[in-house]
């Protein structure tokens, strides 16, 4: 897509904000999989783990999410933006899911009200972190900036 920065100078700062993410996701999830172990999968019990409520479900997806989240944060291609605004999009999705069934039987990952703002504060800034490190070739980025700067000046040469 045309409209995300390319090669952004401060790409190396938001893979840092996505491996942070990723990180926290995945210490979040095996220390609720250690202390959830022997519960229901489903359980809806309140055991809290690092400020949010959890279950072995979401212990256990919470460590598939943080390991994809660093790997995506360790590569140096493209495949991380396209990660990091595909979870950025997950957790807003879920985020939103879960809080409108927050008090229901179908909260099945023991969602709390903190843990629906936490995942959309991280999807929101997962979203950030993709919006701003694509890579591209530095003939693209350059060409990108001069019409960003100039918009005026090739409007003329049509």
């Amino acid at each position: 897509m045309a409209h995300f920065p390319v090669n952004h100078p401060a790409r190396p700062l938001y893979r840092v904000f996505a491996g942070l993410v990723g990180l926290y996701i995945l210490v979040f999830g095996c220390w609720g999989v250690v202390v959830t172990w022997g519960e229901p999968l489903f359980d809806r019990g309140s055991i809290w783990v690092l400020g949010l409520r959890t279950n072995l479900a979401f212990s256990l997806v919470s460590v598939l999410f943080g390991i994809v989240l660093l790997v995506g944060a360790s590569r140096r291609g493209n495949l991380g933006h396209y990660m990091n605004l595909t979870a950025g999009a997950v957790f807003m999705v879920t985020g939103l899911a879960m809080m409108s069934v927050l008090q229901t039987e179908a909260n099945i990952l023991n969602f709390s009200m903190s843990t629906v703002v936490v995942s959309l504060l991280f999807g929101l800034l997962l979203l950030a972190t993709g919006l701003y490190d694509k890579i591209g070739p530095e003939e693209h980025a350059e060409a990108l900036r001069h019409s960003r700067n100039h918009p005026v000046a090739d409007t003329g040469s049509r």
